[in-house]
């Protein structure tokens, strides 16, 4: 009751955070008609200017407001975009190394533009962080044409890349990459002999997109560079073939919650009889034990399409459970990995020695200084502050939030729930609003589409078996009557536009002829400007009939994801409503 008092009377940390801000936000604005005036050249030479401020010994707050009006002002010549004042608020809580927490649709991007700039001016180099090379490429593409037009180099780190490359991408005023390329670079860097082989400079300020997702849902993956270990393959085929004789209960206890499972002692009896051996836990022994208790973890704790999934080419994948993509090129460790590949009959590839490895909490800490954007940090703002020693501010809407969330419904049966699913989405279909079905998993994404076939409803499916058709896929959800399936992937990241994205579409059109958008960019344009005025007609039907409708299949362990699914709808005071179904 105390504590409600007093927020009633002082406010909420994020209001009086914001109320610190205004101030300064002012500022920025009473200096855009002195900006506006200056042409193309006398704003770029700004660049110049402030270096010149910061090598006399001006700190970089001292010249914030206005390297806030110049990136204001080169967004609106370079991008055609304005950034709006809870925007620069958002640019300004970064550059001060905190976490913005804002809603869906906000800009998120464009905010991280002011504090890249403002920050790049040192000299040191600013990472951007992204959830994956995507949007590496797309942000670094955007954004790049803004520091460019000021005169700073942008570069882009992604998998592929040559040492010289990855080189000249750090030596960039800023630089994008996804985290696990900044991690592993990191882990390569340290494996060189001489640091003037170092691709990295040193780590100054990272901004971190989506940073729940990276500081805290995977906050303790191991980045791991291995080596070639010792074969041990045939073992795993063998003790596999025993694992469908033991019985779950009477042979193996599964702790779901510890994620582990035990043998009784009924089972190891059984398992010594079945293996041939007299005493499993003498130290002879000891690796077949490892062997069998990975292959009993990998038969009753992973499942296919949902941990995993296999790859036309026999080859296991990894599936991020947070984010519902394909992790490439990840392996588990210890052993586990090639006790899947024997579950699933599929090649068994040699096991793997560990030479580096570092986990993201600890690679984060190293920076000089960090900053974060997210749609969902509040509910871990503690665990933000404890751990990076971040405080979070919620940063208000541009204009008001329009979004219906209705209650949960619950159903006894797993087939009632995916009926009262199904007829929702029909009854959305038919008066012409979009619907975007959310899953937790590639299985119940592929169950929900099935059904919908089966009633022939045209729809289109995001899950980790589509990863290059993400963007595109996203692009059309905002249309008249479509509808998608999607994991948590389709959470992160890109924009659902209603009445659908000209740009992508036009991207697409272009892909489907053959031709390359670079090659042909003023006929790109042209199909631009056509598929917007039609974009815009559908935009403002697709609004009268409610605007985009979330449906969730099912809640997620962790309410920030089930939120982030909710943000999907009601972007930028677009209406919208969201239903759980349990």
């Amino acid at each position: 009751m105390f504590t409600w008092a007093l927020k009633k009377i002082l406010g909420t940390s994020h209001e009086r955070e914001i109320k610190r801000l205004r101030p300064l936000v002012a500022a920025v604005g009473d200096m855009e008609p002195r900006i506006s005036a200056l042409s193309d050249v006398e704003l770029a030479a700004k660049t110049a200017e402030f270096k010149q401020k910061l090598e006399n010994g001006a700190k970089l707050d001292d010249i914030q407001v206005e390297a806030f009006a110049v990136c204001r002002e080169a967004g609106k010549r370079a991008l055609k975009m304005r950034h709006f004042d809870v925007q620069l608020i958002g640019g300004m809580v970064l550059h001060k190394g905190m976490i913005a927490e804002m809603r869906t649709g906000e800009g998120k991007t464009l905010v991280a533009t002011l504090a890249c700039y403002l920050n790049a001016l040192e000299g040191k180099g600013v990472h951007v962080v992204t959830v994956n090379d995507y949007l590496a490429r797309r942000d670094s593409d955007q954004m790049g044409k803004l520091y460019g037009f000021l005169g700073l180099s942008t570069g882009v780190v992604v998998n592929s890349q040559g040492d010289a490359e990855k080189r000249r991408a750090y030596r960039c005023d800023i630089t994008y990459g996804q985290n696990n390329e900044f991690g592993f670079d990191y882990l390569r860097d340290n494996m060189k002999f001489s640091a003037l082989e170092y691709a990295q400079r040193e780590l100054n300020f990272a901004i971190v997109d989506e940073v729940d997702s990276i500081l805290i849902d995977e906050a303790r993956t191991p980045l791991i560079i291995s080596g070639q270990g010792e074969a041990s393959s045939h073992r795993y085929k063998t003790i596999n073939e025993i694992i469908p004789r033991l019985k779950k209960d009477e042979h193996y206890v599964v702790d779901e919650k510890a994620h582990s499972v035990s043998l009784t002692d009924e089972g190891v009896d059984m398992a010594q009889k079945l293996m041939g051996i007299s005493n499993l836990y003498d130290p002879v022994n000891l690796e077949s034990l490892h062997i069998l208790n990975q292959c009993l973890r990998a038969h009753s704790l992973y499942k296919r399409d949902v941990n995993y999934l296999v790859s036309d080419d026999g080859k296991v994948l990894i599936i991020d459970e947070f984010t519902g993509r394909v992790l490439a090129g990840r392996r588990w460790s210890d052993g586990l990995h090639q006790a899947v590949e024997a579950k699933e009959l599929v090649r068994i590839q040699e096991e793997t020695r560990t030479m580096a490895t570092v986990t993201f909490q600890n690679l984060f800490r190293l920076y000089n200084k960090l900053g974060g954007m997210t749609g969902t940090a509040d509910t871990e703002a503690a665990e933000f502050h404890s751990t990076y020693k971040l405080s979070v501010v919620s940063i208000p809407t541009n204009k008001p939030a329009l979004r219906e969330d209705l209650e949960d419904l619950v159903y006894k049966t797993e087939r009632e729930k995916f009926t009262a699913v199904v007829s929702e989405i029909l009854e959305c279909h038919e008066k012409g609003q979009p619907v975007l079905v959310g899953t937790t998993s590639v299985d119940k994404s592929g169950a929900i589409s099935r059904i919908l076939k089966k009633k022939s409803i045209p729809h289109a499916v995001l899950n980790a078996k589509h990863h290059e058709r993400e963007a595109y896929v996203v692009a059309q959800a905002g249309r008249k009557g479509a509808i998608t399936v999607s994991t948590n992937m389709a959470g992160r990241g890109t924009d659902i536009v209603l009445g659908g994205n000209p740009e992508m579409l036009a991207k697409l059109e272009f892909k489907e002829q053959g031709r390359e958008p670079e090659a042909e960019p003023e006929e790109f344009q042209k199909a631009i400007e056509r598929l917007e005025v039609s974009c815009r007609a559908e935009g403002d039907e697709v609004r009268a009939n409610g605007g985009l409708h979330i449906v969730g299949t099912e809640r997620h362990e962790s309410r920030r994801i089930d939120n982030q699914l909710r943000g999907r709808a009601g972007r930028q005071g677009d209406p919208g409503s969201s239903h759980f179904f349990l």
